[in-house]
């Protein structure tokens, strides 16, 4: 049977687990300010003794270990050339992790993402471990979709299940809007919070957002299917109704993303996950033309805030991401990254683009790629380095640190 799906009162009921939590993360917080990791350094955050006090977007935080490189991210996401290439990586907090796995096996998604104590320490495991250039927060493209009336829950072996997969105009304008997020969602703005507080000066924090076609998609189709055959019938038999579904979802996620930044995200990724389902002229007709209109919120709110657009298999239209409204295009590892921005133009700052099964090859291979991916971009510090989706289950931990220590000691 379906796991129930638990709303915003039923998380806040979860006392004990929350309790429980915060015991566990307050200790292992204390115990590793005294005991050194038994890791290898892998480019962990620097320490410094200098001191400092910030107060950024109304987040007033002590910094005891500050870190020079603390906004390398966010100054490559707006196409600054950078002193190195800065570095994360798409499912960073993820079940490759055993730490992760602890939670995972013991609590269903959900609770997990929406228990802001245990969201935060699954997003700051892999940073504390691998000491990548930023820290995602750990949440789901999905998570906003109750809010607006449809409700989904994470089902293990199948993911993500919608139970009132919206399928015709009556359906559409019954959905409601996303009106106050902190007070529909307040898990997400204390998350964030937490996590601001733990990164301020010491690294770079994003937020994330699902792009407008691929909510709809998964919402109408009902869950993952390799054919996205419910929402195709829609494009093709009803799409006026796929333009009003998208329509409406563009205004509430430039809003979401808004209040993510507002809450402390310093960079905004919008995943067109199920770009690889549409061909380049679908492509114009149902996602761009939302995607942007979702971006242009946020730009016309938070100018200074990068974002960048990432279009999983939309490397074989790359020509038509050309004008998006983001700061930076994220590319898929379909594509070779310097034919990527001879196409895209040297004025569009690119991340990306390592084959995530390359972390299953040995080490030479993996430093080998990072190597061969940066100078394709430009060499050392002209692009932000990803994989070109997200990191695989049953990726070796050691490969992670692999990836992003050679990163960060490829310098100029």
């Amino acid at each position: 049977p379906l796991l129930s799906v638990p709303s915003t009162s039923t998380i806040a009921s979860h006392a004990m687990v929350r309790t429980i939590v915060t015991v566990l993360t307050g200790c292992a917080a204390v115990a590793s300010a005294f005991v050194p990791s038994t890791k290898p350094s892998m480019g962990a955050p620097v320490r410094s003794r200098r001191a400092t006090t910030t107060t950024t977007m109304g987040v007033p935080t002590d910094t005891p270990f500050a870190n020079p490189d603390h906004d390398l991210l966010v100054r490559a996401a707006k196409g600054e050339e950078c002193e190195r290439t800065p570095v994360w990586l798409m499912r960073q907090a993820g079940r490759y992790m055993a730490d992760f796995r602890k939670y995972s096996d013991n609590y269903p998604f959900r609770v997990r993402s929406e228990t802001p104590e245990i969201a935060t320490e699954l997003s700051l495991q892999c940073w504390k471990a691998y000491g990548m250039d930023g820290v995602i927060m750990f949440s789901d493209i999905l998570t906003p979709l109750p809010a607006m009336g449809i409700d989904f829950d994470v089902i293990k072996g199948k993911g993500p299940v919608i139970s009132n997969p919206p399928r015709c105009a009556a359906d559409i304008a019954k959905l409601t809007h996303l009106e106050d997020p902190g007070a529909q969602l307040p898990f997400v703005g204390e998350t964030l919070r937490n996590l601001r507080k733990e990164t301020e000066g010491r690294t770079s924090l994003l937020g994330f957002v699902g792009a407008p076609f691929t909510l709809a998609a998964y919402s109408v189709n009902g869950m993952a299917n390799k054919h996205c055959f419910e929402t195709k019938k829609m494009m093709s038999h009803d799409p006026e109704v796929m333009h009003a579904f998208c329509d409406h979802l563009a205004t509430n996620i430039g809003e979401y993303a808004c209040h993510q930044i507002e809450e402390g995200a310093q960079v905004i990724q919008f995943f067109e996950s199920w770009a690889h389902h549409l061909s380049p002229d679908q492509f114009s007709e149902f996602a761009k033309p939302y995607a942007n209109k979702a971006m242009a919120i946020v730009k016309a709110k938070h100018p200074d805030v990068p974002v960048i657009y990432f279009a999983n298999g939309g490397s074989s239209y790359l020509e038509r991401q050309t004008d998006m409204t983001s700061d930076s295009v994220c590319l898929d590892w379909g594509v070779d990254i310097a034919a990527a921005r001879k196409t895209l133009g040297p004025k569009t700052p690119v991340s990306g683009n390592m084959d995530p099964m390359i972390l299953f090859g040995p080490e030479a291979s993996i430093r080998k790629e990072v190597r061969s991916i940066i100078d394709g971009a430009g060499g050392p510090g002209a692009h932000l380095l990803n994989l070109g989706h997200g990191v695989m289950q049953g990726t070796p931990e050691e490969a992670v640190g692999y990836f992003v220590d050679e990163a960060k000691t490829y310098t100029k």
